[in-house]
């Protein structure tokens, strides 16, 4: 009966090894046994076997007297005749029972040692060979062995092979379905055992990494794709995984890896533990992070430029509506400025309503320049002269320096400086370059000097440039100084896009832009522009007016505009007419 209830479970196991332990005690506690033992047999050519514990069973009655046992590699060829005729006869499926006391060499010796005093074992065959052996044993009493006791121990054992060729056939289809997952996998997928030795690597895995396979089987995890910076303090690739404190098993982290050619890029790792066959493995699921920061990179980059265009609409509406307000007027004191110069027969008066005058253009400038930077408009290119652009810009940036004992040296070129170019947008390059160079002086001791200087290449190119004596740009960060948003300003000085869009301004104008370093120290900053050619230079030449005009009609929303201009018509001998616009 106990070896067909025995059978039964056996075959309804899911996991025939988990059902053993207490398969075990059912068949001991059926033929009074004190210990049954299920051994694992691996043949050593030329050595023997090596025989281990798959599964025992001991009542626990006598569990402090009987030694647990222990895995035992025993070479039984050429060293104990009574082992080599018991390998021979397991071989065969004989069965192997008796007494201890009737045992001679190393079996009596650790029989006696276990408390053994009877045992009956048979042979566990799958596939037509050896597997193991099934063993019970009687440690109380000396006792004959019947044939229904060993009939049962046979049964049992035919049972337990079965289900080991079953759990084969699963096992072998479970590895082709695993073997195929892995090939599958667009995420790399590395496998360590306990001992950090990496047994498993995936073809993704190989392309990520630039390792084959067969190159990196059985090499350490930490001496192979852990940078080296990570590496200190941990003795192997398992105690890396397992960490201090924060360990990585059964999590989802981002953290950094490296490649065979030492590159250390960003990714996500997952690792989970698993038991397989009484080993520690730590299975890494590893994505590569690189497209997806790229790919947030130019998100944050367009997100942050769709903003920064919305703060210069914001501002180009307001400074519109604000340079409207304060032309009207400035054009007024202008005009009246004139017209007193004109009539005043007092030289003093003379001198001071040109210094009104001079003061309003000025202002007047100033707003021109301000608007022009923040207008959001496509290039339109003309006969532009860089010397009145960088003048310009020097007004607009102005107060910045001198607030803070910034000292300016100019040199301009003689003559104008021509280009084909559009004013407003190339004002807000030089703008950009007497902005930086005024944070790049912050904080910087004694004498602080920005050059400004516009001339001729030696090609005849129009050319402007904008140095510093700061501290100037370290050598290692002057490839990136005109990538988008990188900046070694502190928080809130800078967007680090200034430098970007001025290259791409003047790009979009044919230019070149570039960086120099300026000895003891300093940075200077180079803008050249095509050379304007002839045809675009006759193209830009202002036709001559007719000089029969002599009525003019005004409208204009503002009354002091348009009769300031009619005043100064008049003295021109010009006739005009006011209509309210």
């Amino acid at each position: 009966m106990a070896a067909v209830h025995v059978v039964r479970r056996l075959r309804e196991a899911g996991d025939w090894q988990r059902e053993m332990d207490s398969i075990l005690e059912t068949l001991c506690g059926a033929m009074d046994c004190q210990r049954g033992i299920l051994f694992r047999l691996r043949e050593l050519p030329g050595q023997g076997f090596a025989q281990s514990v798959a599964a025992y069973w001991i009542n626990p009655r006598f569990g402090g007297e009987l030694a647990s046992p222990t895995v035992i590699m025993q070479s039984v060829v050429n060293s104990d005749p009574l082992l080599e005729r018991l390998a021979e006869d397991e071989r065969q499926g004989k069965i192997f029972a008796g007494h201890t006391r009737d045992l001679e060499g190393f079996l009596r010796t650790d029989f006696e040692k276990q408390h053994i005093k009877s045992f009956l074992s048979v042979s566990v065959f799958a596939h037509g060979h050896l597997w193991g052996t099934l063993a019970v044993n009687d440690c109380v009493n000396e006792r004959e062995w019947t044939d229904e006791e060993e009939a049962t121990l046979h049964i049992v054992a035919l049972a337990i092979g079965d289900a080991i060729e079953r759990s084969l056939s699963d096992a072998h289809a479970s590895e082709v379905i695993r073997r195929t997952m892995l090939q599958a996998s667009l995420d790399a997928i590395i496998v360590i055992d306990e001992t950090g030795s990496i047994i498993e690597f995936n073809p993704a895995a190989e392309k990520m990494f630039g390792y084959q396979r067969s190159d990196i089987l059985g090499k350490d995890l930490l001496d192979t794709v852990v940078p080296e910076y990570y590496r200190k303090g941990y003795v192997s690739g398992a105690e890396y995984m397992s960490g201090r404190g924060a360990p990585m098993v059964g999590q989802r982290i981002e953290t950094v890896t490296q490649n065979a050619a030492g590159e250390v890029f960003p990714i996500e790792l997952t690792a989970t533990e698993m038991r397989v066959a009484d080993r520690r493995l730590i299975f890494g699921s590893i994505r590569d992070l690189r497209d997806k920061l790229r790919a947030e990179e130019e998100i944050g980059r367009q997100r942050e430029k769709l903003h920064q265009n919305e703060k210069m609409a914001a501002m180009g509406s307001l400074l519109a509506g604000v340079s409207h307000e304060l032309n009207n007027p400035l054009a007024v004191v202008v005009a009246q400025s004139t017209l007193l110069h004109e009539f005043a027969s007092d030289p003093q008066t003379k001198v001071r309503a040109e210094k009104v005058r001079a003061a309003a253009e000025r202002c007047g400038r100033i707003v021109k320049s301000f608007l022009s930077m923040v207008r959001l408009h496509p290039a339109a290119q003309a006969e532009t002269d860089l010397n009145q652009v960088v003048r310009a810009a020097l007004e607009v940036t102005a107060y910045g320096a001198r607030s803070t004992g910034i000292i300016i040296d100019t040199d301009f070129a003689s003559g104008p400086l021509l280009a084909m170019a559009d004013a407003d947008h190339v004002t807000q390059v030089a703008a950009n370059f007497l902005i930086n160079s005024q944070h790049a002086l912050a904080g910087i001791g004694g004498d602080r000097l920005i050059k400004v200087r516009t001339f001729r290449s030696d090609r005849g190119n129009p050319c402007f440039s904008v140095e510093d004596n700061g501290l100037g740009v370290p050598e290692a960060i002057r490839s990136r100084i005109f990538e988008s948003y990188f900046t070694t300003k502190p928080v809130g000085v800078g967007t680090g896009i200034g430098l970007s869009i001025s290259k791409s301004i003047i790009e979009r104008h044919n230019g070149n832009v570039w960086f120099e370093e300026v000895l003891p120290r300093g940075a200077r900053f180079v803008v050249q522009l095509p050379a304007i050619s002839a045809g675009a230079a006759a193209a830009g030449e202002t036709p001559s007016r007719s000089s029969g005009l002599r009525h003019a009609l005004i409208i204009d929303d503002e009354p002091d505009v348009a009769a300031s201009l009619s005043d100064i018509l008049e003295l021109m001998g010009i006739k005009s007419r006011i209509v309210p616009a």
